[in-house]
């Protein structure tokens, strides 16, 4: 990528080496809190559901706390958070409520982080630069991802408090690179383009009549489709995919081939992201949702095969979604607003936080409906119609409240009548 300066570098690899540490242990955190700690499964469920929803849903207290600190400050707060909870873990070995209390601290970090990372990482940066910012900065996160667990595994139930010891060490030198960087101004966004605003009534009229120009329709068409609901509805049906692609796909392959599979899965979006950036930032909003969405359906069916290699084609699939839908929803609310940059990431994260609890609490019973049902295709199928049916009814209520608005709007003959004394005492 060029031009990219030492800070944006030392984020990138920071963002790397954070998700590496992170996920070395929190993939495996449902076993430790099961085997490890001896918490029942329903209560296990209700921590990580926690857990997941302050991770996500926090990022708008992290953009609330760059807007009074700064994005470095709250950057530092948010890694000793995290630091201090992987610390917390090796005490907690031997006192489960202590254990549950680190992995809500590391959550908390988590959330304060991610909205200052990546709006210090576009600051100052125009408009054509973001897209391949945050493409390597999702390659970094997801290269992270893909490679914790596989160095971790072998000392997870061996050498549990010597890994969280370790991991802790990780983020404290990450935490004192970060003292490094030098102040920036979380400044107000710069859209790409000129945001109109939304007035209704033209709103209303060309949606209702495409025939008045198919060009400023389609402007239209995009300022209707609001960011923050499309990401909720984005991480909600994926993280159906997230949470049970496991237990689907491992009784009908091998623990090995679902390993390779992750890591091929991991690869795809590592690569892609970056390569696609250019072509993802050009995408109309409205195609990209209608690509996204579509072709998350199609992944959902593919899996719903249940043989290896229709497996393999829906979880690869899914990859190229991740690259496309969750990176377009970004730049387009980034597009969109003139607030901070880390208020728009830490709204994105609220939504993401909602649909992936949203995910969590309507998951289990879904798919044990499924298996009930004697066959758990069912619970794919089911995942795949969502993905067709709720992006149509949210653009229908959308388009409906705007027609609504425009029918309570004063017309602009009745504004002029009356601004000429013609209503309203206006003559006297």
């Amino acid at each position: 990528m060029r031009r990219v300066t030492w800070p944006q570098f030392l984020l990138l690899g920071a963002s790397f080496l954070i998700t590496l540490g992170s996920f070395a242990v929190l993939p495996f955190m449902s076993v430790l809190l099961h085997e490890r700690w001896g918490f029942g499964l329903g209560f296990v469920g209700v921590v990580l559901a926690v857990a997941s929803l302050v991770q996500f849903s926090g990022g708008v207290v992290g953009a609330a706390l760059a807007a009074r600190i700064g994005l470095r400050a709250t950057m530092l707060v948010a890694i000793g958070i995290r630091t201090a909870g992987f610390a917390c873990f090796v005490p907690g070995m031997d006192r489960p409520a202590l254990a549950v209390a680190a992995l809500f601290l590391v959550s908390t970090g988590a959330a304060l982080y991610l909205p200052a990372n990546k709006a210090y990482l576009v600051a100052g940066c125009p408009a054509e630069r973001r897209p391949g910012l945050l493409a390597a900065s999702g390659s970094a996160f997801n290269a992270g991802m893909a490679l914790g667990p596989l160095a971790a595994a072998p000392f997870v139930l061996g050498s549990t408090a010597a890994l969280f010891t370790a991991v802790a060490a990780l983020f404290a030198v990450v935490g004192i690179a970060h003292a490094a960087l030098p102040g920036v101004t979380d400044a107000p966004a710069a859209p790409a383009e000129p945001v109109a605003e939304p007035v209704a009534e033209p709103v209303a009229e060309s949606v209702a009549e495409p025939e008045k120009g198919a060009g400023s329709r389609g402007a239209v068409v995009a300022r209707l489709l609001p960011p923050f609901a499309y990401t909720l509805l984005s991480v909600y049906v994926f993280m159906f995919f997230q949470h049970y692609i496991a237990l689907f796909a491992v009784g009908r392959t091998s623990t090995a081939y679902y390993a390779v599979l992750l890591t091929g899965y991991s690869l795809v979006i590592v690569a892609a992201q970056p390569l696609l950036a250019g072509w993802i930032a050009g995408l109309r909003y409205p195609r990209a949702l209608r690509l996204g969405f579509g072709a998350m359906a199609l992944g959902m069916l593919a899996i719903a095969t249940g043989g290896p290699v229709g497996i393999a084609a829906g979880v690869l699939t899914l990859g190229l979604v991740e690259t496309v839908l969750f990176l377009r929803n970004d730049l387009e609310a980034l597009d969109r607003s003139r607030e901070p940059a880390a208020t728009v990431f830490g709204r994105q994260r609220l939504a993401a936080g909602i649909g992936a609890f949203a995910a969590a609490l309507l998951g289990g019973p879904l798919y044990a409906a499924a298996e009930d049902a004697g066959s758990a295709s069912g619970f794919w199928l089911a995942v795949g119609a969502q993905s067709l049916l709720l992006p149509l009814l949210l653009w229908a209520a959308v388009v409906w409240l705007a027609r609504r608005r425009a029918a309570a709007a004063p017309r602009p003959e009745q504004l002029s009548y009356e601004s000429v004394g013609g209503g309203g005492g206006g003559g006297r």
